[in-house]
């Protein structure tokens, strides 16, 4: 996933990707569960709304999945990994149906764009240079894994044959979050498929569409019945019924903090592996060596991505104090410029909050902040309300000290907050403050210093001279309360996969 091709200059430049203003608002069908290659209502007949976040309207409904629908799901799953033909696929033929997968996802570009737009408020532009993208390559990269998933050979000191081999762990349980739906969930469910793997997925219950969308086109692509299962319904039913359930094997996991720990002592408990991609509260250190022009570009992509709503964004801004006064005259010019709008005008850069908990979660720092002594140099108020959606201006805040909320806590919204420091022990320190390790970043045109603060940033990801620089070759995840395991690489492979080890007596 590069950001590379969103605006950094505060303004929605060149479009980076072509046409893209003929992609009009959809009005998707009601939508039922996806189980064991059919698609059925709930058990129970309930259905939950879907509300488009640029207006606050509903455009559409969904099956509200109960345990029943959850436990048919989970068995459908068993199946297809004991009988069916998945797990014991040769490597090189799944690798070909996923590949198809990556085809058709650049074949139905255009409605895969217009559904993430109008399920979780991202901007057309956005979703088909980035989102959709990346989910095409996601599947192409876990498809050439899919051949390789080899053990090894190892010598003893005794007579004998001895090797490893890399097995799928069996029925994977995939819970994932409302800011990506597509891309947090493709890059579980195309590796753990790409090891052999049967998958349930969990999407969030505020932005189900593209998962419903992704799974006709797996099916389509050749992805035998039962390998994939998407259940749409409350976490707090559905999510917590597939942590505990006895036929999952392994659960992997992307959401915040507070209920990650919750998820990782149910699994815990169960014996149960998982992935947690959780939260974050990245620093982005600008040093006074930095180009300026590049710096500010990468800040305030950092912050406004994706609404704010980024794990992996630059809230917290760390400026040396000789560009403290001229970093915030530039940001208060820049950012006030950002175009925010409607995701459909191919011209908006920064679309509407999800839904309205998270703009008011939002609201409520910026007015704690403001009260812990913060100044807002720009921003900090709704701005289009009478569309009845949930936009809020991006906002950059400055003077707070390092034990404000708004600096420790993860706001995931579009709130920067600008720190000064005198020395690089005083950066990094700053940086490593808070109970996230996510990502973090620095600009820098010293060589030398690039190597030594990335080498101590507490951190699973480091960038340099810009932000959110990734593809799937690269493993991400995070440390401290951030979570642990590795999504995107080669190294995804291993939390999807059990190793055998066979040794056999020659004498």
């Amino acid at each position: 996933m590069s950001v590379s091709a969103a605006p950094q200059n505060g303004s929605a430049g060149d479009d980076p990707v072509g046409p893209h203003g003929g992609v009009g608002r959809p009005e998707p069908e009601p939508r039922a569960l996806f189980i064991g290659g059919e698609w059925r209502g709930a058990a129970s007949g309930a259905t939950r709304e879907v509300i488009d976040p640029s207006t606050g309207q509903v455009v559409t409904t969904v099956a509200e999945a109960d345990v029943e629908d959850l436990d048919a799901a989970v068995a459908a799953a068993r199946r297809a990994f004991d009988e069916g033909p998945w797990a014991s696929m040769p490597g090189r033929e799944r690798a070909r149906i996923l590949h198809r997968v990556a085809d058709l996802i650049r074949r139905r570009e255009d409605d895969l764009v217009a559904t993430e737009s109008v399920d979780v408020g991202k901007p057309v532009s956005l979703c088909r240079a980035v989102d959709v993208a990346t989910v095409a390559e996601q599947y192409e990269y876990c498809s050439a894994l899919a051949q390789g998933v080899d053990g090894a050979t190892r010598r003893l000191p005794f007579p004998s044959h001895a090797y490893t081999v890399r097995e799928p762990l069996g029925v994977v349980g995939a819970i994932t979050p409302f800011n990506f739906p597509l891309i947090l969930s493709s890059s579980k469910i195309a590796a753990a498929l790409a090891a052999g793997n049967t998958v349930v997925h969990k999407p969030a219950e505020e932005t189900p569409l593209s998962a419903l969308l992704m799974a006709e086109i797996l099916a389509e692509a050749g992805v035998p019945d039962g390998v994939l299962n998407v259940v749409t319904g409350a976490g707090t039913v559905i999510g917590e019924a597939l942590l505990r359930h006895p036929g999952v094997d392994k659960v992997a996991f992307t959401g915040s903090t507070a209920v990650g720990r919750h998820a990782a002592s149910v699994a815990g408990r169960m014996l149960k592996p998982v992935t947690m991609e959780l939260g974050g509260n990245a620093a982005n250190i600008v040093f006074e060596d930095a180009d300026l022009e590049s710096a500010i570009g990468a800040v305030i992509k950092g912050f406004v991505f994706n609404t704010g709503q980024f794990c992996m964004g630059g809230p917290r801004l760390l400026v040396h104090r000789s560009l403290y006064d001229t970093v915030l005259g530039i940001l208060e010019g820049a950012v006030a410029g950002v175009p925010v709008g409607d995701p459909f005008d191919p011209a908006t850069v920064v679309g509407p909050m999800t839904g309205e908990r998270h703009l008011a979660k939002v609201e409520e720092y910026v007015r704690i902040a403001r009260e812990e002594g913060g100044r807002v140099i720009t921003g900090g108020a709704r701005v289009h309300e009478e569309t009845g959606g949930f936009y809020y201006a991006p906002t950059v805040i400055a003077d707070l000290s390092n034990d404000a909320r708004a600096v420790q806590e993860e706001i995931f919204g579009p709130v920067l907050t600008v720190q000064p420091f005198d020395t690089e022990d005083e950066a990094v320190a700053l940086a490593n403050s808070t109970p996230y390790g996510l990502a973090s970043g620095l600009q820098t045109q010293n060589l030398t210093r690039a190597h030594r603060v990335a080498g101590r940033l507490k951190a699973g990801i480091v960038w340099v001279n810009d932000w959110a620089m990734l593809d799937p070759a690269i493993p991400f995840g995070g440390v401290k309360q951030s979570g642990y395991g590795r999504e995107y690489g080669p190294e995804a492979l291993e939390a999807y996969t059990k190793v055998k080890s066979v040794v056999i007596k020659l004498t």
